[in-house]
């Protein structure tokens, strides 16, 4: 769960600033970024004009790639702080190694959630041998600073509630969706929900009017509140809705990401969430210098560099108050 961009930019995110308080609907356009030797991803978030959903930091969607003939993903030990990564297949596995000693194969509708706390780092490979498709999303969440500093730590659930209806299976991903609630740990308002349409369903799906939404479109073909919303893209949905009506055309997936609005600012860059440029650049160094990272254990080659970080600081560029 990584962001291997070489010019990577500090980025302010969160505060309410961002937030659309009443129902819109903004369709994002993904950035296409090189993960590892063979993944591209879309990128949806940070996004030009939108950098949050809730405490949603970080979008990627991937696939489906065939890797049949390909080394698939391979991302090597780097490291995160102040956020917890959320990894979500429809199709293939990844391995998941990381600092604290976790070794995991996470698979197809399966929760792989990584709490980075002060300090973790980890590695994603496609194991060997892998299947042929590889089709998934890679989601950070911002932790609040009353805990940021928490231990890290790893927790893999296989066995996720379900809502059902007519021609609707919504799989709660983090947080609570119609009174179904998740096992996965958080640490502010927030809601993921993994929704599998048949072709052909309408329906409406009910929302907390305080929480801001957005829909990732993973695969088919579905109109969001009229929108049509192509697999990759993501309809930003704004607060204030109590319902939201959709329509599939074909068989199709998508993720709802949703939470109250995230109050604090953070500073966002390369794979650290933190307040200020000092702290980035004081993360940045201790990954290159010292071991409070951590070591992944077992993995085969070495562990990324962390790229420089811009020498311009946000207090210069009047962007941190």
């Amino acid at each position: 769960m990584s962001n291997l961009d070489r010019q990577a930019a500090l980025t302010v995110c969160g505060g309410r600033g961002f937030v659309v308080a009443e129902p819109v609907r903004e369709l994002l356009s993904p950035r296409h970024v090189q993960l590892g030797e063979s993944t591209e991803v879309r990128r949806l978030l940070p996004n030009l004009g939108r950098r949050m959903v809730g405490a949603w930091a970080f979008i990627d969607h991937y696939g489906p790639d065939d890797i049949a003939d390909e080394p698939g993903m391979q991302v090597p030990p780097h490291p995160h702080m102040g956020l917890q990564t959320v990894s979500w297949l429809h199709e293939g596995e990844v391995l998941h190694r990381d600092s604290t000693g976790s070794l995991q194969a996470i698979r197809p509708r399966e929760l792989g959630l990584m709490t980075s706390g002060r300090a973790i780092s980890h590695s994603e490979e496609s194991p060997r041998p892998h299947a042929r498709y590889l089709h998934g999303a890679q989601l950070w969440v911002a932790l609040p600073d009353a805990h940021r500093q928490v231990e890290p730590h790893f927790q893999h659930h296989a066995d996720l509630p379900r809502i059902t209806s007519p021609g609707l299976t919504a799989t709660v991903i983090l947080g609570e969706l119609d009174g179904a609630a998740s096992p996965g740990t958080t640490y502010s308002p927030i809601v993921g929900a993994d929704l599998a349409l048949t072709s052909g369903t309408e329906t409406r799906l009910p929302l907390d009017p305080d929480f801001e939404y957005a829909v990732l479109a993973m695969s088919g073909e579905v109109h969001v509140d009229g929108v049509p919303v192509l697999p990759g893209s993501m309809l930003y949905l704004g607060c204030g809705r109590t319902e939201l009506p959709l329509r599939a055309a074909s068989d199709a997936g998508l993720m709802l990401l949703g939470g109250e609005p995230f109050e604090e600012e953070i500073v966002m860059w390369w794979n650290f969430v933190g307040r200020t440029d000092e702290e980035i650049r004081k993360a940045r160094e201790e990954w290159m210098t010292s071991d409070r990272f951590g070591e992944v254990k077992a993995y085969d080659g070495d562990r990324l560099d962390a790229p420089e970080v811009p020498a311009t600081s946000l207090k210069a560029r009047g962007r941190v108050r």
